[in-house]
């Protein structure tokens, strides 16, 4: 089987392979490409669904949706403490790791992000017709080591093989350095997605992809466009303090509002806010205006990437928009000024990063008709160190470092006689450990007893090209020595992966039926809802015995839910369908009658009983 390219992304996700030798992103059954990253749970934290029907449970009462959750993963809680408020999320009290409190159950972003790389999987082997045999998960060039390995963590509860975490802008400039065919090239990549922010320069020459330099945000994206404008609409509704429902109803209109000012000068938002109906419209220049210090932001990365790539805006031959918002026309704009060139679209901004997965992911399976010369070199984002005396950090790996990499120091003991030392491992471009990423400790023991100074650590760093640290530890004298692949301090514990894992493989049919079930009463509701307002508003158009046929089915249709009867569900579901189409067609005829005797479509809608 073949392996696949996934780009888990924050507002939505995509899986691609290559099939006959070019790359393709699959479709679900009902031909989508992007897959909402969205999971719904219910009040007692069961999983309801996940991507576009989990997407159409925000902003309504019951249970909880989890959006744009790449913004949690392999953060502290600490950090997140505010978007989490902002969001709406309830954290557990866990001062180590960020679990969300749904009803019984506590739920972390690494499981949240499993299920929409289960749901992926399962996307893949229906277009395959077989299980894929690895993955490549994308993630942000800026990702920090604990943040990616949340990640490799997700992909392994999902049951993925993680062949290689590879950065998007990389990903990208895959994509379009073996589709342009030209070397030579200095490429800027931007990457704006739903929740972070990424630009890399690369030069591609001779089959070889260089990163130069990369910089950016894992916490500004197109989400924030959203919050600026939901913010105007909850002010119109007079909520300064919103729940989460009316908060998660601002978002939506707010996200649809800005898809349709990509295209359009204008546009009118309607959206039920605490009872009442806020109407606003809204043009692109105010939207424009509300955004552009949230666009602005992504100019300082570009400057400090050129910089650390040692070129000017004059020296890049090609910009390549990644990421949905990068429609945006205002974004575009900024790109070209700043870059002083047009920015290059013939790329789908929203599938390139995932068509570029799985070209890597085809030439890692052994077998690949892609370039057998191809040869990756990315960079590490942030510098890589340890803390010494006083709380400084001493740095072995500095970012912009090409990966894999390897660096090592030797240090010795400060205190007479000492027999262990401990080894803290940082991240970041700060001279105190204080103002940098913790990610892990650990203690070597055993030293001889020696007068401070004369013992001899060697540490050594290792990043892998997943970009995953591993920090080793050995003492001359002695020959002891400790090593770790760093757990991130705000990861989960091997036992709890290891736990999730077992319990997903134990509870797999039992978790299926139970999904299977939900999904089915989802539908049935759906349909029954809509039925009975129709048989409210027009019973005048009902014909012999159809009220009769139609109650009864409905009525068996009620019961089978209360009996969790799945099958039973699902046939009744579909009869009810049957019995109600010619009640059904008869709305619709009458429908089109109106509309082509004149009326217009307000005036139809009243007729409905939807004005």
């Amino acid at each position: 089987m073949a392996n696949i390219g996934i780009d888990l992304g924050t507002t939505h996700s995509l899986v691609a392979a290559v099939m006959s030798g070019k790359s393709r992103c699959m479709l679900d059954e009902d031909g989508n490409v992007l897959l909402p990253s969205a999971v719904h749970y219910d009040d007692e934290g069961a999983l309801v669904s996940v991507g576009w029907p989990a997407l159409e449970r925000v902003g309504k009462a019951g249970g909880h949706t989890f959006t744009s959750v790449k913004r949690f993963m392999g953060r502290g809680p600490a950090e997140v403490a505010d978007e989490a408020a902002l969001l709406h999320y309830p954290l557990a009290d866990d001062d180590r790791v960020v679990r969300f409190a749904v009803g019984s159950k506590q739920i972390t972003p690494v499981e949240v992000s499993a299920e929409i790389l289960k749901e992926l999987a399962v996307i893949a082997e229906e277009c395959l017709m077989g299980k894929p045999t690895g993955a490549v998960i994308t993630v942000p060039a800026y990702f920090d080591d604990a943040q990616r390995q949340a990640t490799r963590d997700a992909g392994k509860i999902a049951g993925l093989e993680v062949l290689r975490l590879l950065n998007e802008p990389t990903a990208a400039a895959l994509a379009y350095g073996l589709q342009s065919g030209r070397d030579g090239v200095k490429v800027a990549v931007y990457d704006l997605g739903g929740g972070t922010f990424d630009i890399s320069i690369l030069e591609l020459d001779d089959g070889v992809f260089q990163v130069l330099s990369t910089a950016g945000d894992t916490h500004l994206g197109g989400d924030d466009f959203d919050q600026a404008l939901a913010a105007v609409l909850l002010r119109q509704a007079n909520l300064a303090d919103p729940d989460g429902l009316n908060f998660r109803r601002a978002i939506r209109a707010a996200e649809a509002a800005k898809r349709e000012l990509t295209d359009a000068e204008s546009a009118t938002i309607s959206v039920e806010l605490a009872g009442q109906q806020v109407e606003a419209g809204i043009d692109r220049a105010t939207f424009e205006a509300l955004i552009q210090p949230i666009v602005a932001r992504t100019g300082a990365a570009c400057r400090q990437a050129l910089s650390d790539a040692d070129l000017t805006a004059a020296d890049i031959d090609e910009v390549v928009l990644v990421g949905g918002s990068t429609r945006v026309p205002l974004v575009r704009q900024y790109v070209a000024e700043l870059f002083e060139t047009t920015p290059h679209t013939d790329l789908n901004p929203d599938q390139v990063v995932a068509v570029g997965a799985a070209m890597q992911a085809d030439i890692l399976s052994g077998v690949s008709d892609l370039s057998d010369e191809l040869l990756l070199l990315d960079v590490i984002p942030l510098s890589l160190g340890l803390e010494v005396m006083g709380g400084v950090v001493e740095r072995l790996i500095p970012r912009c470092s090409t990966i894999p990499a390897t660096a090592s120091q030797t240090f010795t003991t400060h205190v007479d006689g000492q027999t262990s030392v401990d080894i803290h491992i940082v991240q970041g471009e700060r001279e105190m450990v204080r103002d940098n990423r913790s990610l892990g400790r650990f203690k070597l023991t055993g030293l001889p007893h020696l007068p401070a100074g004369l013992a001899r650590i060697k540490v050594e760093f290792t990043v892998d090209a997943d970009g995953i640290l591993r920090v080793s530890a050995d003492e001359e004298f002695t020959g002891n020595s400790a090593d770790i692949q760093v757990q991130p301090s705000y990861g989960l514990e091997e036992e709890e992966i290891e736990q999730m894992l077992e319990d997903a493989i134990d509870n797999a049919e039992t978790d299926v039926d139970e999904r299977l079930l939900i999904e089915a009463r989802v539908e049935a509701e759906g349909v029954l809802a809509a039925l009975e307002k129709a048989l409210r508003d027009d019973t005048d158009m009902l014909q012999g015995n159809e009220n009769e046929v139609i109650t009864s089915v409905a009525s068996a249709l009620h019961e089978a839910m209360a009996a969790q009867d799945r099958k039973r569900i699902g046939d009744l579901t579909h009869k009810l369908d049957e019995v109600s189409a010619p009640f059904a067609q008869r709305r619709i005829e009458r429908d089109l009658t109106l509309a082509l005797e004149g009326r217009n479509t307000d005036d139809v809608a009243t007729h409905l009983g939807m004005g």
